[in-house]
């Protein structure tokens, strides 16, 4: 049986197909999504606290490559295998090299369901993920494209707004208070926003759930291709991490971890800074593929299939 959170996603999708009128004000996804983003740092930092090493340098590194290579080895299959046009390719790119934080705190609770040892910087591989991939997708239009010209005044915004994006704020703000006061130093705050973590995950899953099922209403037979890499890129992307994790001796909990968040796929951060920087992308598209393909097939079952991996190759 699915965990009982992942349940509150079935709830929205299923109420989204029969187009219920249940629905979660925008001030209150925007309160949960603040929350989450913040909790998810906080638990990270905590777990750092009095366990820096600088063999922290060599796995930031290593998953930061991830966030370059992932877009390189993704061109070309968009390109020729889906077809999909330049500005697409690279939009497509951003968004899969890019992650997923709710995707991340899907897997945070499954692990941590599990009882499979989870180290406190899997935190950091949101946003060592993220950044990297949206400039690579974006270096990749800019490289190919026939007008590089017009493109070029917005290098410096990009990399303040991806920088200065909420969400990497939250993690990273987090990530450093955490990191200073400990389980025990800020328990009078930390306690509630951990011990309300289930909760929080609930009730953002459940709004997923509602948007996934509007998004799959817009699927036509033309976008056949698209769906088809939706679902199969996600198993493919997750061996990255899995070698990765296995290469650099991380624990189970964190090589699970980081083969979800390689499988996933940005529908907020890449969205925005995709948007400025290339007008021409299908931003609808991609968001088809990524929230309405691949994040329900991930929560779903892609998380359970990642782990069955690992304990396969160990």
């Amino acid at each position: 049986m699915p965990d009982i959170i992942v349940m509150f996603f079935v709830l929205g999708l299923i109420a989204g197909s029969v187009r219920s009128d249940l629905a979660i004000p925008k001030a209150v996804y925007d309160i949960l999504s603040l929350l989450l983003m913040l909790t998810i740092g906080l638990k990270g930092g905590m777990a750092l606290h009095g366990n820096l090493s600088w063999s922290l340098l060599s796995e930031a590194l290593a998953v930061t490559a991830l966030g370059f290579l992932i877009p390189l080895l993704l061109y070309p299959l968009l390109r020729h295998l889906v077809r999909l046009t330049l500005a697409d390719a690279a939009s497509f790119c951003a968004h899969y090299g890019s992650v997923s934080a709710g995707t991340f705190a899907v897997a945070l609770a499954w692990t941590e369901a599990r009882g499979l040892a989870t180290s406190g910087q899997v935190t950091l591989y949101l946003v060592l993920l993220e950044l990297p991939a949206i400039l690579t997708g974006l270096w990749l239009y800019r490289r190919f494209t026939t007008a590089n010209q017009q493109h070029d005044d917005n290098a410096t915004p990009l990399w303040q707004e991806t920088l200065t994006n909420r969400s990497v704020i939250l993690l990273v703000g987090g990530l450093v208070i955490g990191m200073l006061y400990g389980k025990d130093n800020g328990s009078q705050v930390t306690a509630l926003l951990t011990q309300g973590f289930p909760l929080i995950l609930a009730l953002f899953l459940l709004e997923m759930g509602l948007v996934a099922a509007e998004t799959l209403r817009k699927i036509q037979w033309r976008h056949w291709r698209v769906i088809a890499f939706a679902l199969g890129a996600p198993p493919l992307l997750s061996l990255t991490g899995l070698f990765t994790g296995l290469a650099l001796d991380l624990t189970p909990g964190s090589t699970v971890v980081l083969a979800t968040l390689t499988a996933s796929a940005s529908y907020i951060a890449a969205p925005v800074a995709v948007r400025h920087a290339i007008e021409e992308a299908d931003i609808g598209l991609v968001m088809l593929a990524s929230l309405g393909v691949t994040f329900p097939f991930n929560v779903l079952i892609g998380i359970e299939l990642y782990a069955g991996l690992l304990h396969r190759l160990s």
